[in-house]
């Protein structure tokens, strides 16, 4: 039996680009064959399998060619070479509502969506009941989809896809859109088909469901598979790549260029490894300015990724232009609709910062257990003062930086109080 699901043989993709239109003719025209074109290789020589049952994960910066490989796993796209192989029924969720013609209504695109699968028109309305009940978007099902929100493509996208109870499930960042109890939905709708023996394969910039959902993930960088394994030490390895501390670089690095870049980290160039917000709010009266930081998780390592309840330190330091004192140094965060959920500062810590001279740089830590729930998360930082009971900002950085905390269990609300669940059966009438 072959247990097989997806087999993806040195696959490459090569686009020609052509600065011109123009030169795309020319070139066809040349009798001396002369080439106008450059080439873009989306994929290098790809190869892996995902076997039959398994959920896996694709990962990777935007641009990587994650999407450019499920479409040729799919057919959407032809490759240069290579081969792939498919064991099983295929159902796909690549672009949101792809497939749909925008004019024809729900109903109406999801039996379009199910003859193109190879599903009879018979087969189909057995299927509706169950597809309705799922994208559950009420008389909007009646409407045409051009007229639908986001959220709302994505619940019938989905509902359409699982419903032809498909062998292979393949998604593509198409549950983003959705909201919160969507999202919980399709994911336990993904893993009742994991559960009974289907395989699913998925991209994704959720890290959290990667690690949740995933006990394997494949990292594609700049078209090549560079590396797969179990779903931890991928999400690890990624962390670095997306701060340029992964080992395979540093491999290729002389060990006197390593020695120099460590010695630069600790000379404290943290903002070279950390993903910043180009449009952050960056303010304050100039009398001390922020000139590095950097997020550090468990293992001491500088990333925007922090795994839920495990120690992180923020640090940052502080140029001063001017003598100051008493500065108060703050940091906080909040989640992507700008609610505070969590921050401290030097006077509630009860920490003397004293009087800092004009010219001196000092360096703040703040450490402690990341709480909150799985997710994306804002960091602001601040260097303030009270002078004369007014509240002066020498320097404030509002949403620098996005923290990604990593979580395999989420519970009600924004933090996690880490509860210890004891359970007793058999309790006596004395004890009562």
């Amino acid at each position: 039996m072959n247990e097989i699901a997806i087999s993806v043989s040195n696959v490459s993709k090569v686009y020609y680009l052509y600065d011109k239109p123009t030169l795309r003719f020319k070139e066809a025209l040349s009798i001396h064959k002369k080439s106008y074109h450059k080439e873009f290789h989306a994929l290098n020589n790809i190869s892996f399998e995902v076997k039959k049952g398994e959920m896996v994960g694709i990962i990777g910066k935007n641009g990587a060619g994650k999407s450019t490989i499920l479409k040729i796993i799919t057919g959407v796209l032809v490759p240069t070479c290579g081969e792939v192989k498919i064991d099983g029924k295929i159902s796909a969720l690549l672009e949101l509502g792809a497939g749909f013609n925008p004019e024809y209504n729900g109903i109406q695109n999801a039996y379009l969506s199910g003859t193109m699968m190879g599903f009879s028109e018979e087969e189909m309305e057995k299927k509706l009941p169950d597809i309705l009940k799922f994208a559950d978007i009420g008389d909007f099902i009646k409407q045409p989809v051009k007229t639908y929100s986001s959220g709302m493509f994505a619940r019938l996208a989905f509902a359409v896809a699982i419903s032809v109870e498909p062998d292979i499930l393949i998604i593509d960042e198409a549950l983003s859109v959705g909201d919160v109890f969507f999202q919980a939905k399709c994911y336990k709708r993904m893993e009742d088909l994991k559960n009974s023996g289907k395989t699913v394969l998925f991209v994704t910039h959720d890290m959290g469901s990667v690690m949740k959902y995933c006990e394997r993930a494949i990292i594609i960088n700049d078209g090549k598979k560079y590396a797969e394994g179990p779903t931890k030490e991928m999400i690890d390895l990624y962390k670095k790549i997306l701060v340029g501390q992964d080992e395979a670089e540093q491999e290729e690095t002389e060990p006197m260029q390593k020695i120099e870049m460590q010695k630069n980290t600790e000379k404290g160039t943290w903002l070279d490894y950390m993903l910043l917000n180009p449009n952050c709010e960056n303010y304050g009266d100039g009398r001390a300015k922020i000139i590095n930081f950097g997020i550090f998780d468990h293992e001491n390592q500088i990333s925007n990724t922090i795994y839920k309840m495990k120690p992180f330190t923020i640090k940052m330091r502080v140029k001063f232009n001017q003598t100051i004192e008493n500065p108060i140094f703050a940091f906080s965060i909040k989640d992507l609709k700008g609610n505070e959920l969590a921050g401290t500062n030097t006077v509630i810590e009860k920490t003397d910062t004293g009087i800092v001279e004009a010219g001196e740089t000092v360096e703040v830590s703040f450490t402690q257990k990341m709480v909150l729930q799985g997710g994306q998360h804002l960091l602001s930082l601040g260097c303030t003062g009270y002078e004369k009971d007014e509240l002066v900002v020498y320097h404030r950085l509002y949403d620098v930086c996005c923290i990604q905390v990593l979580s395999k269990k989420t519970t009600v609300g924004f933090c996690d109080l880490d509860s210890v669940v004891t359970y007793r059966k058999d309790i006596s009438d004395a004890e009562n």
